[in-house]
């Protein structure tokens, strides 16, 4: 089984592709502190960093500096992180991506695979208010193939500052609703965080998207400028054939709700209560329409059972 989060979201620097470069220039100055490139510009938590070019070889192994100590828990894999960083390759002066432009922080859960490893290794331990800077060795980075501007082999170098963070919960919990309608799929109610079923009835599948509650919790509203973290089943109504799921991997997606690129999956969840479980039922002109995506085929109806566990 393939996973498909990657076609959910317009693509992110950390999750599969660099964004365009940035046309800011760095310090070509070769100073450095601590062995790592110095903050030239920028240096407090909340400013736009401008970092030195590395002076000398790059360290070998992963090297994690504290620019400046929050006072915040600290982070562990499985948390729901949201930050802004700075991303420079050790031998560049010009930044190739930064979050501080965009205005708009990166939200990711730590320790589930959605960013290259150096960030995961890095980034645990380290405590909520935090300016850190990365240092990653090519193999904890994008080793041998590079991504985009980034080189092959290449030493890279993230400034980044820890806003927030929130504990996720193994699984949704709420008020049991009824699914008494024989013509939709009726999902498991048990809350032990393993994946519920999902039985797909024989009949053809609703024009229109379904979102029905299964459970309902008491949690914040979920809105479309929403991060949110989420577990879920992703089923084809026809032959009720599974093609992904996040409960075999143990690790949560985080859903950036404006860059969800799958409108009713998007549509289906905005609105809905955080810590709920929830049917979506998704209609090819709200899925992918008559593009074959992976093993789902053109023209193909998606249920989803997803648990809302948290929102950053």
């Amino acid at each position: 089984m393939r996973r498909i989060a990657g076609l959910l979201l317009a693509p992110l620097l950390l999750l599969s592709a660099v964004a365009c470069g940035s046309d800011d220039k760095a310090s070509d100055s070769a100073s450095s502190k601590n062995g790592v490139p110095a903050i030239t510009a920028g240096d407090k938590f909340g400013e736009k960093p401008t970092l030195s070019k590395g002076e000398g070889d790059p360290p070998k192994e992963l090297t994690t500096e504290v620019i400046s100590e929050g006072d915040g828990a600290k982070l562990k894999n499985g948390d729901a992180i949201q930050v802004n960083y700075l991303g420079q390759a050790w031998d560049s002066t010009k930044p190739f991506d930064n979050s501080f432009d965009r205005k708009q922080p990166f939200d990711l859960t730590l320790g589930a695979g959605m960013v290259i490893q150096g960030w995961d290794k890095g980034l645990v331990g380290q405590k909520i208010g935090s300016r850190v800077e990365l240092v990653i060795p090519p193999e904890l980075g994008y080793g041998e193939q590079g991504q985009g501007d980034i080189k092959p082999n290449a030493t890279l170098v993230f400034v980044v500052d820890l806003l927030k963070a929130t504990q996720i919960p193994a699984s949704a919990k709420g008020a049991e609703v009824a699914q008494d309608n024989a013509d939709l799929p009726k999902v498991g109610v048990k809350t032990d965080g393993k994946a519920p079923t999902v039985t797909i009835p024989k009949g053809d599948p609703p024009k229109k998207l379904v979102s029905n509650y299964v459970l309902e919790s008491d949690g914040e509203v979920v809105k479309e400028s929403d991060s949110v973290v989420v577990n879920y089943v992703g089923m084809i109504w026809k032959g009720a054939k599974e093609f992904d799921n996040t409960y075999t991997t143990g690790k949560t997606q985080t859903f950036p709700l404006s860059q969800v690129t799958l409108k009713g999956l998007k549509n289906g969840l905005v609105d809905k209560k955080v810590g709920s479980r929830v049917l979506l039922v998704i209609p090819p002109d709200q899925a992918f329409g008559d593009q074959q995506q992976q093993a789902i085929p053109k023209n193909s109806t998606l249920v989803f059972a997803v648990d809302i566990l948290a929102k950053v």
